[in-house]
C-alpha cells in the first residue's frame, strides 16, 4: 500500500490507527504490547541506600492517564526486600531523596504545595514537615556531616531595568506586552522555553527549618554536586566564574566556600571541566570529574584526586578509556565508586587509591524508558552495600542491591502485574564488520513477538541520537511497539558512540555524518544475511542524530521504502546560530562559525543531498524543542515538497526536544511512524 498523507490527517486518526496495529495477535495467549500500555508502565529512579544500609529509598515514577504526566513519589524497601511501601503520594511529583548523616531523616524536593520546596522527613515516626518557602525550585540538596544544615542552589531572579523607555499607557488602556529586550549569551533552553534573568546560587538552610543564607554571589551559575568538608565548616562545588565564561562553555574549576569566613577559594585550574567534586572522608583529598579540553566533539572524562599527595590533580582512572560519572568516596576513604558505560552496559566499578579497578555490578539502565539509553544512577551506604537501578530488554528500571563479594539481589518488580501478560519481542546482540574498515559494530535486533524465522518480516533501522551516546541492551517502550506491530528492529552503536573509547567516538569528530552512515548500513546487510527480512520492506527512522542520520541515509541511497526523521538537523550552518547551545556546538562540532567553513558545514548537511532523495520521507518534531528548532524540519519538509517527494511534516504541541516527555507524545510519535510505514508497504 501506498499514498501520500494528508496534511489536515490528525493525530488522533493516526494515533486510532497505531491501536489498531498494536493490537495485532500472533496466536499466542498472552497479548502483545499495545500503545496504551504505556500508560500502564513504570520504572525506578535514583535509589538512595540508607548510611547503615538496611534500607533504600527510590522515585517510583509511573503514568497519570488522565492528566498525562510522567509522576513520581517516594518508595522505600529494606536492602533484603521487605517492607516495600509508599513514603509520599497525592496528584504531585516527589524526588530527589536525601538521607541524613545518621539515616534518621530524610530530605527530598516535593510539589505537595503547589511549587518545588524542601522538605524533611522523621523515618521513626513519618512526620513530614516543610523547611521553608521558597520562591524558586531547589537543586541539589546536600547535608552537612553533621546533620546541621542543608545546602541546595536556587535561582536568583534578576529584573534588569529595559532600555526601551515607553510613553505613559492611561489607565485601562490595552496596549500590546512590551518588548522584550534580550542581550545574554544564553537567553533561552530546550524544555525551559525563554530564560528569566538571573542566575543559580548557593544556600544554606537549617535543617530544623528556617531562612536560607545565600553563600555565593556574582553573575555566575553555581549549581550540581555539592560536597562537605567532614567537619561542616566549608563546601566545595564546581562553577564556571572565568570572565567571558559563557564562551567557553566547559571551563569550570572547583571551588571551596568557608562557612565562617564567606572565603571562596578556587582549587583547580586548568582549561576544561573540572565538576563534581566529592571530598574524602578524612577531608585531605578532593575526587572531581573532568578532562584537558582539546576541543573534541567527544574527550573521555576521567576521575582525578587532589589533595596533600595530588597538588595538581592526578588521574585516577587514566588507564580507564570510558567516562566516569558519578564518584562517590568508600567509607573508609581507601578508595571511590563510580559508574561507567562499557559497550551499551553501565557498570558500577571501584577504584583503589592505587589505580586498580574492578567491577562490582553491570545491569544499570532502564530509566530512559522509551528509547534503550544507557544510564541509570546508584548510591553506597557505609558499609559498602550499593543501591542501584536494575534493567534488561524486558523490563524497565527495577531497584537492586549488591555487596561486595556478593551476587546483586532484585528488590523490586514494579512491573510484573503487566508485562508478564504481554509477549514482548526477544532482544538478540549482533557484532558485525563495517563495509568502510571492517571495525566492528555492536547492535541489538529486536523480533516481533511469536518471531518465525521462516518468514521474511519488515525492518525498522533505529538510530539513536547524540550522536555521542549509546544503546544498550534495555528496555525501550517504543522498539517494543514496533516490534509489536510487526518489524523486526535493528539498533546499532555505530562509530561516534560512547563507551567503546575516546578514538571510536571521535572517529566523527568534524566528519559527522560520515562513516557512521556505513556502520549502519553494514548492519542492514548483517541482518538480510539472516534470512529473515524481507529486503523490499526496509525502513528507517531515529530522533535527533539519528534524524540527522536518517536524512543523510535517505540522501545517499533509496533502498528504503519509507523514512521518519525525527527532530533532526537539516543545515548545521541554521542550526548552530539557532540552537540553544550554539555558544558550544561551532567550537566542538565544527572547526569554527558558519562564515568561516562554509563549506565544512554545507558537506555535512543532509539538505546538501536532498537533490538525491526518492524515498518518501515524513519530518516530525516537537513545537517547543529549542536543541533542534522546529524551523530544521520546516527546511526539508518544504524542500521536499519543492521536489514532489512524498513527504508529511508532523508537528507535536508543547512538546520539547525529548518529544515524549508526556506518555500520550510517546504514544503519538510511534502512531506516527508506524502509520507512515504503514502507508508504504509494497
Amino acid at each position: 500500500m501506498s499514498g501520500k498523507l494528508s496534511p489536515r490527517l490528525s493525530l488522533a486518526v493516526l494515533l486510532a490507527a497505531c491501536l489498531v496495529l498494536g493490537t495485532t495477535s500472533w496466536g499466542n495467549s498472552k497479548r502483545v504490547l499495545t500503545p496504551e500500555d504505556v500508560f500502564h508502565l513504570e520504572y525506578a529512579s535514583d535509589p538512595q541506600i540508607s548510611p547503615d544500609g538496611r534500607q533504600v529509598v527510590y522515585v517510583r515514577n509511573w503514568m497519570d492517564i488522565m492528566t498525562d504526566r510522567r509522576r513520581s513519589h517516594l518508595w522505600i524497601v529494606g536492602s533484603d526486600g521487605s517492607s516495600h511501601r509508599p513514603l509520599t503520594s497525592g496528584d504531585h511529583n516527589d524526588g530527589s531523596p536525601v538521607w541524613s548523616p545518621d539515616g534518621s531523616k530524610l530530605a527530598y524536593l516535593s510539589g505537595a504545595d503547589g511549587s518545588s520546596q524542601i522538605f524533611l522527613r522523621w523515618m521513626d515516626t513519618g512526620q513530614t514537615a516543610r523547611l521553608a518557602q521558597l520562591t524558586e525550585s531547589p537543586g541539589g540538596l546536600s547535608w552537612s556531616p553533621d546533620g546541621r544544615w542543608i545546602a541546595f542552589s536556587m535561582l536568583v531572579p534578576e529584573s534588569p531595568e529595559s532600555p526601551v523607555k515607553l510613553p505613559f499607557r492611561p489607565e485601562g488602556a490595552k496596549w500590546a506586552p512590551p518588548p522584550k529586550w534580550i542581550d545574554r549569551l544564553i537567553y533561552r533552553a530546550d524544555g525551559a522555553g525563554y530564560l528569566r534573568e538571573g542566575y543559580e546560587q548557593i544556600f544554606l538552610l537549617p535543617a530544623d527549618g528556617g531562612s536560607p543564607r545565600q553563600l555565593t554571589e556574582g553573575p555566575y551559575d553555581h549549581g550540581g554536586r555539592i560536597s562537605w568538608m567532614p567537619d561542616s565548616s566549608a563546601l566545595v562545588f564546581s562553577a564556571n566564574r572565568h570572565e567571558g565564561g559563557e564562551y567557553d562553555p566547559l571551563n569550570s574549576e572547583v571551588y571551596l566556600f568557608e562557612l565562617e569566613s564567606g572565603s571562596l577559594t578556587q582549587v583547580t585550574s586548568r582549561q576544561g571541566p573540572d565538576r563534581y567534586p566529592m571530598v574524602s572522608p578524612d577531608g585531605k583529598t578532593i575526587a572531581y570529574l573532568g578532562f584537558d579540553d582539546r576541543y573534541q566533539g567527544y574527550q573521555v572524562q576521567r576521575l582525578y584526586l587532589r589533595g596533600e599527595q595530588a597538588s595538581r590533580g592526578f588521574p585516577l582512572t587514566g588507564n580507564l578509556d570510558r567516562d566516569v560519572e558519578f564518584p562517590v568516596w568508600s567509607g573508609d576513604g581507601q578508595g571511590l565508586y563510580f559508574q561507567y558505560d562499557e559497550q551499551g552496559d553501565t557498570r558500577i566499578a571501584y577504584v583503589s587509591l592505587d589505580g586498580k579497578i574492578r567491577d562490582l555490578a553491570d545491569k544499570l539502565g532502564g530509566t530512559s524508558f522509551s528509547r534503550p539509553y544507557s544510564g541509570g544512577s546508584f548510591s553506597v551506604s557505609l558499609n559498602d552495600v550499593l543501591a542501584y537501578t536494575w534493567s534488561r530488554p524486558d523490563r524497565p528500571a527495577d531497584v537492586a542491591v549488591a555487596a561486595r563479594g556478593e551476587p546483586a539481589k532484585l528488590l523490586t518488580g514494579l512491573n510484573e502485574d503487566v508485562l508478564p501478560f504481554r509477549e514482548l519481542g526477544e532482544v538478540e546482540e549482533i557484532w558485525y564488520p563495517s563495509s568502510f574498515d571492517g571495525r566492528k559494530i555492536h547492535g541489538w535486533i529486536v523480533k516481533p513477538p511469536g518471531f518465525d524465522p521462516a518468514r521474511r518480516h519488515p525492518l525498522i533501522l533505529e538510530i539513536h541520537g547524540g550522536p555521542f551516546a549509546s544503546y544498550g541492551a534495555h528496555f525501550s517502550a517504543e522498539a517494543q511497539l514496533y516490534a509489536a506491530a510487526g518489524y523486526v528492529v535493528l539498533y546499532t552503536n555505530p562509530r561516534g558512540s560512547t563507551s567503546y573509547g575516546e578514538e571510536f567516538g571521535n572517529l566523527i569528530h568534524h566528519n559527522y555524518p560520515g562513516q557512521d552512515y556505513d556502520d549502519l548500513i553494514s548492519g542492514i546487510d548483517a541482518v538480510l544475511k539472516r534470512g529473515y527480512v524481507d529486503p523490499e520492506r526496509l525502513y528507517v527512522t531515529g530522533g535527533s542524530g539519528g534524524g540527522v542520520l536518517t536524512a543523510w541515509t535517505v540522501g545517499k541511497t533509496d533502498r528504503f521504502r519509507a523514512a521518519v526523521a525525527a527532530k533532526p538537523v537539516i543545515n548545521w550552518a541554521s542550526f548552530v546560530l539557532t540552537s540553544d547551545s550554539y555558544n558550544f556546538f561551532y567550537k566542538y562540532w565544527f572547526p569554527g562559525f558558519p562564515w568561516d567553513q562554509v563549506e565544512h558545514y554545507w558537506k555535512r548537511s543532509p539538505l546538501s543531498l536532498v537533490g538525491n532523495v526518492k524515498t518518501p520521507t515524513m519530518v516530525l518534531t516537537g513545537e517547543a524543542d529549542y536543541r533542534t528548532p522546529i524551523s530544521e524540519s520546516e527546511q526539508y519538509y518544504q524542500a521536499l515538497k519543492l521536489r514532489q517527494v512524498d513527504t508529511a511534516l508532523v508537528r507535536i504541541p508543547g512538546a520539547s526536544h525529548g518529544i515524549a516527555r508526556r506518555p500520550s507524545q510517546l504514544i503519538a510519535k510511534v502512531a506516527c511512524i508506524l502509520e507512515w510505514f504503514h502507508r508504504h508497504q509494497p
